[in-house]
């Protein structure tokens, strides 16, 4: 059991992530696997409801895997204390634990890999980064809280243990608290079933630094929300740091208190945007840099790096995965990494980054950019302010999408097919000449691409 179990743990950390792990698979322990059905032990009532109802797909698969043939999964809750019999004595109160040690034990591990000197600094995150520094560096606090926002894998989580780690070393007396929404929530919901609630309230209120990753995840839970508005007006109240992330901006975060909105709202807060071009292949060149010492004597022939930039957009983690896959498909198979062997070895990861971009979209892009009617755009005006922005719509139109002349011309207020491909050469000669206007495309191409 110990084997399998150990096996599936792996696996199953893999599946939800790090966070979610510890919160909520750590504690299980496997006993056995009789007929088919694995009996899965939970320290407490709260923990079996929820990994029951969020978890039990993935540890069955895993384990039918591993260990099979498993077809059902029966939860129990541990006894307390296993119930001793009445003529033995009780063991001695256990010895309270430090505050120190029960930080270890709230906490979510830190990544030794997010750092500051492993962050790469771009126009869309550097406002982001800076700000985190701040907050590194310590000292009188100026804007409270810090909250990142911003799409999946564009930095927050690093830079938040990046802010974590730095002020640990600056700072070793410092308390400093990293955990993710939904362990604040588990912790308080089994402070409420323990009757605990004035301990759990003495140790979030004293510590120096509290940071929650992915404050979303209270939205709509009103008890916790409860909670953490009195958490943070506390620590507020006392000068202490609070550093959050989210998703969104607090203001888009539904079924959050509007009070609680507000709290967010009044520090510093800063949206991390969609990596741009420069920054993705600064990122590929910083891990190349990594890999080649992980993997020494391959060969990276030149433009593979610019063609992974522009074709992957979708996040970081993405980006990260497909050049981690290269180096070690390359490292497998003894071959130089080439263009040719980066589309073969990346097919279904390029196929899924092909982003899909609708002439309408485009059309609303490019008029966004020149400061122009949608409707003059389509319409049948044909001053030079309107006209170019329109040949221009044209030619993305033909580089970006699928669509036939004759389609594109429909979706231009019914133009003929050589309407297009008039305004389509035209660009093209240009583009060449004129560098405002090439400028210009591939700035639309981007933000189209983004």
């Amino acid at each position: 059991m110990d084997r399998i179990w150990g096996q599936a743990r792996e696996e199953l950390q893999k599946i939800v992530g790090a966070n979610s792990f510890s919160t909520w698979i750590e504690p299980l322990c496997l006993n056995a696997v009789e007929d088919g059905t694995a009996r899965i032990t939970c320290p407490t009532s709260f923990l079996t409801d929820w990994v029951s109802r969020h978890y039990s797909d993935d540890i069955l698969q895993v384990l039918d895997r591993l260990g099979g043939p498993v077809h059902r999964l029966s939860f129990e809750t541990r006894a307390q204390s296993a119930r001793q019999p009445a003529a033995e004595a009780a063991p001695a109160p256990a010895a309270p634990r430090s505050p120190a040690r029960q930080d270890e034990e709230l906490a979510a591990p830190l990544d030794s890999r997010f750092t500051f000197e492993n962050f790469v600094v771009g126009k869309p995150n550097e406002l982001a980064h800076a700000a985190a520094r701040r907050v590194a560096e310590g000292g009188p606090v100026t804007f409270n809280p810090l909250f990142l926002y911003g799409g999946v894998g564009l930095g927050k989580t690093h830079l938040m243990h990046a802010i974590a780690r730095e002020i640990q070393l600056r700072q070793p007396e410092a308390r400093v608290l990293y955990l993710s929404a939904e362990q604040f929530m588990y912790r308080f919901v089994q402070a409420l079933r323990d009757r605990t609630v004035m301990d759990f309230k003495e140790l979030f209120r004293t510590v120096s630094v509290l940071m929650v990753d992915d404050v979303q995840f209270i939205a709509g839970k009103d008890s916790t929300q409860e909670e953490f508005f009195h958490t943070f007006n506390t620590l507020v109240d006392q000068g202490k740091q609070i550093v959050i992330s989210a998703d969104r901006a607090p203001g888009e975060i539904k079924d959050m208190e509007e009070r609680i909105k507000s709290r967010l709202q009044c520090g510093l807060v800063v949206d991390l945007h969609p990596t741009d071009y420069e920054l993705r292949l600064g990122i590929l060149q910083s891990k190349t840099d990594a890999f080649r010492v992980q993997y020494p004597g391959l060969q990276l022939a030149p433009g593979v790096l610019e063609f992974l930039a522009h074709r992957i957009t979708s996040n970081v983690r993405v980006l990260e995965g497909a050049l981690q896959r290269l180096f070690a498909f390359a490292s497998l198979m003894g071959r130089e990494i080439t263009l040719d062997m980066t589309q073969e070895c990346l097919a279904d990861i390029l196929r899924a980054n092909d982003r899909k971009v609708s002439i309408e979209e485009i059309q609303r892009k490019v008029a966004e950019h020149y400061n122009i009617r949608l409707s003059d755009m389509i319409g049948p005006k044909r001053v030079r302010t309107v006209a170019r922005p329109r040949q221009i719509a044209m030619y993305l139109a033909k580089q970006m999408t699928s669509r036939s002349l004759p389609e594109i011309g429909r979706r231009f207020g019914g133009r003929d097919h050589t309407t297009i491909m008039h305004g389509v050469k035209k660009i093209e000669e240009l583009r060449s000449a004129d560098r405002s206007l090439a400028e210009d495309i591939d700035l639309l191409r981007r933000l189209l691409e983004a």
